[in-house]
């Protein structure tokens, strides 16, 4: 009698293989870290910590720090920006105007990462269109230094995280029960009261999820800091970049990118431990 296999198991092996894969790929990368790194060859020495150790040179600490920082503000006013519209989105009373504030969320995803930026180094440019509008409005004598500056950096960071938090936050919002906002309201409650005593609490765990995929995203970043910043603001993947091609020293930018997935996957843990207390004390609530 021949047993037919279950029916799941034929969409779980696509899944299986893909978590192979890139879990070989990782041990590869591990392995690269505790390499010794032979000048002038692509080849590998023996085995060694010296990688780990050479972090603790200044100049590597600040590219972590600005790598932090850069990823902190980005997760912040993504979430800051992202809110009312993910809110819009979800309580407009008209479909034609979700369906507007669907396509006007998701488009950017169908654009190239390195398109989006070049059109960013169009719009912050020293000829840009925001120097240009405001030299015309003669507001500015002298452009604006945006390009080649973290701020730069950030706000086209922002605009290419804004889809993502908009959907984790949608998806937060619509799980909250509209019964317990229309009892606040009918015990008196005013409608800001209730959106800061009802809605952002029965959140939080949209917000923090979205805060940690979009901070844990954002320490990938690569072609943005790397076009926009100019070479003068650098994150971990930059570092990684001209350690691994420009100077082929493929061990120590191995080590830079087992950091940067440690620190990502601590954010990942600290978002799950954040939102388990939250929800207990909802739920105590």
């Amino acid at each position: 009698m021949i047993q037919r296999r279950p029916f799941f198991l034929t969409f779980l092996a696509p899944a299986v293989l893909t978590a192979v894969i890139l879990a070989a790929a990782q041990f590869e990368v591990l392995q690269y870290s505790v390499r010794e790194f032979v000048p002038g060859s692509l080849n590998v020495g023996g085995l060694t910590l010296e990688n780990f150790t050479r972090i603790n040179r200044p100049i590597y600490w600040w590219v972590l720090l600005d790598t932090f920082y850069i990823s902190l503000l980005t997760a912040i006013f993504s979430l800051l920006l992202s809110y009312p519209v993910a809110y819009a989105l979800v309580r407009a009373k008209r479909d034609w105007v979700r369906s507007l504030l669907v396509s006007l969320s998701i488009t950017p995803l169908f654009t190239g990462e390195i398109v989006r930026t070049f059109s960013w180094m169009l719009m912050l440019g020293s000829d840009g269109f925001i120097n240009s509008v405001l030299r015309k409005l003669s507001l500015i004598d002298l452009p604006l230094q945006i390009m080649y500056t973290r701020l730069g950096v950030v706000v086209a960071l922002v605009q290419f995280s804004m889809p993502v938090m908009i959907i984790l936050l949608a998806t937060a919002i619509s799980h909250v029960d509209r019964d317990c906002e229309k009892a606040a309201a009918n015990l008196g409650a005013s409608p800001g009261a209730v959106f800061w005593r009802i809605t952002l609490p029965l959140t939080l765990p949209g917000i923090l999820s979205g805060l940690v995929v979009v901070f844990a995203w954002t320490m990938s970043a690569f072609s943005t800091p790397q076009l926009i910043g100019g070479g003068k603001v650098l994150m971990i993947s930059n570092l990684v970049y001209l350690q691994g091609f420009s100077v082929l020293n493929l061990p120590f930018a191995a080590t830079l990118s087992v950091i940067a997935l440690i620190a990502a996957l601590g954010s990942l843990v600290l978002m799950k431990a954040l939102t388990g207390r939250l929800e207990k004390r909802l739920a105590v609530r």
